[in-house]
């Protein structure tokens, strides 16, 4: 794999991912994060997984002056989101902020993840779904290291919004689960059941203030789990 600015993407940290079994504890992805100290904190709760969006449009976005801090980040692994990107420009911010995976959040085909993959990126791909599955989950499995299933917005996540989460019992893949998942709903989600649950992925609301994390509210849910 490439190296730029002295760092390699290695696979070590995303071992964890691959190790999950049936009745293992969940795992937590914190997504959303913008401020140093803010990021040091979270990471204190040891969430599996941080998220940085580098989506324009959002209020959460990373400034790129903060770079060589997330390339210095350890214990969790680093996420890059992204909505409607090109590869070239997803290779780029893995490199440049030494990311472990990509999430994407966008209308990405087929074709574009499979060149990603092609490319050694490990990734997250989003379904914004509401009361129905994609029929295209199974084309995109093998090229996917995760499924992350998310409400349906215009605006690509954030909205603190959930959905019929039932129709997640018959995804034979994965996956995380997003959409307005708060420390209220833990007991809901492990009654369900749902067999190829990997973990939660939060955003906003464990936030104060958009891209400020509540530490008080991550490290509940990392007990919870």
């Amino acid at each position: 794999r490439r190296t730029i600015h002295g760092y390699r993407p290695t696979r070590t940290s995303l071992s964890r991912i691959y190790s999950i079994n049936k009745g293992k504890q969940m795992k937590l992805k914190v997504c959303g994060l913008t401020e140093e100290g803010n990021i040091q904190e979270v990471l204190d709760q040891s969430p599996d997984f941080i998220g940085f969006i580098f989506y324009e449009k959002s209020p959460r976005k990373v400034n790129e002056l903060r770079a060589p801090f997330v390339r210095s980040l350890k214990g969790a692994v680093k996420v890059g989101v992204f909505v409607n990107a090109t590869n070239e420009e997803i290779q780029s911010s893995v490199d440049f902020f030494g990311l472990d995976m990509v999430q994407l959040h966008g209308r990405e085909s087929l074709e574009q993840v499979r060149e990603l993959k092609s490319k050694g990126v490990s990734i997250i791909k989003v379904f914004r779904v509401m009361d129905e599955l994609p029929s295209e989950l199974e084309d995109y499995a093998p090229y996917c290291d995760l499924f992350l299933f998310d409400t349906y917005t215009p605006k690509f996540g954030g909205s603190g919004k959930q959905f019929d989460w039932s129709i997640l019992k018959h995804v034979d893949h994965p996956f995380l689960l997003s959409g307005g998942i708060g420390t209220d709903d833990l007991t809901k989600i492990k009654s369900m059941n749902l067999r190829n649950l990997v973990g939660l992925d939060v955003n906003s609301k464990v936030e104060l203030s958009p891209g400020i994390k509540d530490i008080e509210k991550v490290k509940s849910l990392k007990q919870q789990l």
